[in-house]
């Protein structure tokens, strides 16, 4: 990137292409390394040499939001207004308020766009629209607020188009490669939590109050994959609204799995207390990691969200607790 001064104005000019390092970058974060401060500089950049005439494109200061901006961009003039968003991505820093409307009219002003471009308009994602009011951003700087496409592979066609969105680019699509790729970051922040489930369970039979073998490792990893990545790949396809409910149906399934695979109920050794403390942990396990994907979707509110948690999470925690409960009595018998 190189920086320009213009009348005292600090503009950056940045490529359209992705080096190997914003590439190794994004694939970082997309497996939670560095996620919390992946971000560039707020401020305005130019991409090719544009004019006072050419448009005027906000995105966060999101890295990955930057990135998936900019190379749509390739043999077009255009200024980017990059607002300080604390390094979230435009849709959560919406619901947060940092892609917001004081932050929009602070960034306008901190750069002097009024003397940059000779128009007042403003070409702003779609989804950050819940953070921004338009007609204040207009009242307060001059500057029109339109609405661009949701994704910014549509961007250049947009622009061709006079600014003029069809109903497929204002579709919020949520296929099932957007959601792979959101299950790594979800993956690996619960191997976090499970490391330490496993260190207290290493604990209690030491203590000799397991045992806790290899049936209870695959069974709760196996649960684990069951909420972060299968219910977020079947989300559309599993009954039911809430996310804890889908995980939880799959996780009973999971449950009832190991258990057929053990023996249960032909196998006397394997009782049925350690088979029903299964059916209550493992479904409950999956129920909470596929609720934590609730933040990472388009398919809920966040006061769906916030009510489903207050359901939710006491039902999950007294199940692994009563199962819990049935498979330390079992191993004293």
């Amino acid at each position: 990137m190189e920086i320009i001064t213009r009348r005292e104005i600090k503009i950056t000019q940045t490529s359209t292409e992705l080096t190997m390092h914003d590439i190794f970058g994004a694939w970082k974060v997309r497996w939670g390394i560095n996620r919390m401060n992946y971000k560039v500089e707020p401020g305005l950049y130019s991409v090719g040499n544009p004019d006072s005439n050419s448009p005027v494109l906000v995105t966060a200061n999101y890295k990955l939001s930057f990135d998936s901006l900019r190379k749509e961009l390739d043999s077009l003039k255009a200024w980017i207004l990059v607002l300080d968003t604390k390094g979230i991505n435009v849709w959560c820093a919406a619901g947060k308020g940092t892609f917001g409307t004081t932050e929009l009219l602070n960034r306008i002003a901190i750069v002097q766009l009024d003397k940059i471009v000779a128009h007042k308009n403003l070409i702003l994602p779609q989804l950050g629209a819940s953070g921004v009011s338009a007609h204040e951003v207009l009242k307060y700087s001059g500057f029109r607020v339109n609405y661009g496409p949701v994704r910014a592979e549509d961007i250049r066609e947009f622009i061709d188009a006079g600014s003029r969105a069809t109903t497929e680019m204002r579709t919020v699509r949520f296929s099932i490669y957007d959601r792979l790729v959101l299950t790594p970051v979800e993956l690996v922040n619960s191997l976090k939590m499970s490391l330490m489930i496993f260190g207290v369970l290493f604990v209690l039979n030491l203590m000799g109050l397991g045992p806790f073998g290899l049936v209870d490792f695959y069974g709760y990893e196996g649960a684990l994959i069951v909420g972060c990545v299968l219910t977020p790949l079947l989300l559309p396809w599993i009954p039911g609204r809430a996310f804890a409910w889908k995980g939880w149906l799959l996780g009973f399934i999971w449950a009832v799995s190991v258990n057929m695979l053990n023996g249960w109920p032909l196998v006397p050794q394997y009782s049925l207390l350690r088979a029903i403390g299964y059916l209550l942990i493992f479904p409950s396990v999956s129920a909470f990691f596929a609720m934590n994907f609730t933040g990472s979707s388009t398919f809920t509110s966040f006061s769906g969200v916030l009510k489903e948690m207050k359901i939710a999470l006491p039902a999950i925690i007294i199940s692994i607790f009563l199962g819990s409960v049935l498979i330390l009595i079992n191993s004293f018998i």
